[in-house]
């Protein structure tokens, strides 16, 4: 069981009492969630933290989907065309768009989004980096003008996350993108609803009768038809594992988004209860160090912890039902076109200690402080973190092991000061494997300094590999170039990868229409 706080416990168990038995006929209109953390931040321009992709699903629409193929399709548009050598790119907005507000969406608007978005993603910054200008010529049509051809467009307004493009209005798109935006307007099919919302408890959305569905396409991933079904859909946070399970099997809750690995055979035995894997490319746990603060602004450093770490110990934290998991992860995706191999052959297996405490004496670490984040209230990073902490003390690290809750670590990890004065040294994050498919949309392999995800790491030869292999459309040299970002992604050791997890989610069996990926809940219904 996890760390938690009797008070958040208690609140959540009062929570669950109140509720209603979800096989009440006025419930078949609201779906209740239970969230693996809180909903702690709203901007998911502003911050990757996973609740805040899965909520700015329901809230925000982007113009390109992704199907279950992982091809990007158009959402929001109604198509595109590509001329100048494939240098100029006009999107066209689909009819009937509207905002939450009830003001129609317009290109402007999209335009802004985009700018905002691409100042903080990289892969957005890919895009921004080639091109000259973007513009809206009349309120349906986006056009960007590049300076050479970018065939990943499409794929880049379409990602999912991290830091997915959600398109919203030009006034809170003029929002200063480190800074979160004020309201939660999108024109997704549901409506965020702030007078309901109760930090650390509850997130509160209702249908928004103005979105117009596409007409067309498969509902996958994150693109085709998104139809609200139920009027309503409530976050309920519950940190207590046993609490959040016996919620489900009583019929007080409908779906809990990442069970306790210990709970999952019990809740298997329940005729009520489906549990199955819904994300085939799985969660991917990391240990993310923070490059520019000492000691682990020092490679060798890096390298020589890396080199210690053994993802089985991680794995087993978690569950020690080795179906659910996978070892001998690289910088990709398992079973995906760009995983690779390559420098894994001295990785991951058994920690030799006395030759990390070599390495690290060789690598002139001098018992700097090394404060490590555990978030207490989180089922996967806080085991990781905990195997993390043991593995630091064995290698002979002065580690200082901080707890607090997934929303802390969330903030906190922006922070770039010294320990001394706040920061940090290192942190688990939880990672979809659709966010490590390719270089493209994978952060953690990038050495894009300031300009990158927590940790700044800076690499002129990552930024090259990432910049070849954008310009590549031949299958063949984009996996060269992977198996050589992988190889140089060792030197660098910005990040230990923990090992592939295939999380279940566990919810009501009268649910249909659940789609793959993480959890969406658009074309969900509950049958009587």
């Amino acid at each position: 069981m996890q760390r938690r706080t009797l008070l958040r416990s208690a609140a959540a168990c009062a929570a669950t009492l109140s509720m209603p038995s979800v096989s009440r006929g006025a419930d078949k209109q609201v779906i209740r969630f239970v969230p693996y953390v809180d909903l702690s931040i709203l901007d998911p321009v502003a911050n990757t933290a996973t609740p805040t992709r899965t909520h700015a699903y329901l809230v925000f629409d982007t113009l390109y989907g992704l199907a279950d193929d992982f091809s990007a399709q158009p959402q929001m548009l109604a198509g595109h065309t590509v001329d100048d050598d494939h240098k100029r790119w006009r999107l066209t907005l689909r009819d009937g768009l509207r905002f939450h507000d009830g003001e129609p969406v317009l290109a402007r608007d999209a335009v802004a989004s985009i700018r905002r978005w691409g100042a903080r993603d990289s892969f957005g910054q890919a895009l921004m980096a080639v091109t000259d200008a973007i513009d809206a010529p009349d309120d349906r049509t986006i056009e960007f003008r590049l300076r050479r051809p970018f065939p990943l467009l499409p794929n880049a307004l379409g990602k999912v996350s991290p830091n997915m493009c959600p398109i919203m209005p030009e006034r809170l798109a003029r929002t200063d993108s480190a800074k979160p935006i004020s309201e939660m307007v999108g024109s997704g099919p549901f409506r965020f609803v702030p007078d309901e919302r109760l930090a650390g408890a509850r997130a509160v959305y209702s249908r928004f009768e103005g979105y117009v569905p596409r007409a067309d396409g498969t509902p996958s991933i994150s693109a085709g038809p998104k139809i609200a079904r139920v009027n309503r859909v409530e976050w309920i946070t519950m940190p207590d594992a046993a609490t959040a399970a016996n919620a489900l099997q009583q019929g007080e809750v409908h779906w809990l988004e990442t069970p306790n690995p210990d709970l999952v055979p019990l809740l298997r035995r329940n005729e009520q209860v489906t549990v199955a894997v819904i994300d085939r490319t799985g969660l991917t746990p990391v240990l993310r160090f923070n490059c520019i603060q000492p000691p682990f602004d020092n490679p060798a450093i890096r390298r020589a912890v890396l080199r210690a770490a053994d993802q089985k110990q991680f794995m087993q934290a978690y569950s020690t039902d080795d179906s659910m998991w996978h070892v001998k992860l690289g910088a990709f995706c398992p079973d995906t076109p760009m995983a690779t191999e390559a420098g894994m052959a001295d990785l991951f297996g058994p920690t030799n200690v006395d030759r990390a405490k070599r390495e690290l004496q060789e690598a002139g670490y001098k018992g700097e402080r090394v404060v490590l984040m555990l978030p207490a209230d989180h089922p996967i990073s806080a085991p990781i973190a905990t195997v993390a902490d043991n593995l630091f003390r064995r290698i002979g690290l002065n580690v200082d092991t901080q707890s607090m809750d997934s929303g802390t670590m969330f903030q906190r990890r922006n922070s770039r000061e010294p320990v001394e004065k706040g920061g940090w040294s290192c942190f688990p994050s939880m990672v979809s494997g659709i966010n490590i498919l390719s270089p493209a949309v994978t952060d953690t392999a990038r050495g894009n300094g300031l300009a990158g995800w927590y940790g700044w790491p800076t690499s002129t030869v990552l930024e090259r590999l990432h910049e070849e292999w954008l310009q590549t459309e031949d299958l063949a040299d984009q996996k060269r170039i992977a198996a050589e970002i992988q190889l140089q992604m060792w030197q660098e050791a910005s990040f230990i990868p923990a090992g592939q997890i295939y999380q279940p989610v566990a919810y009501r069996s009268n649910m249909t229409g659940i789609l793959p990926g993480f959890a969406k809940f658009y074309n969900v219904s509950i049958k009587s």
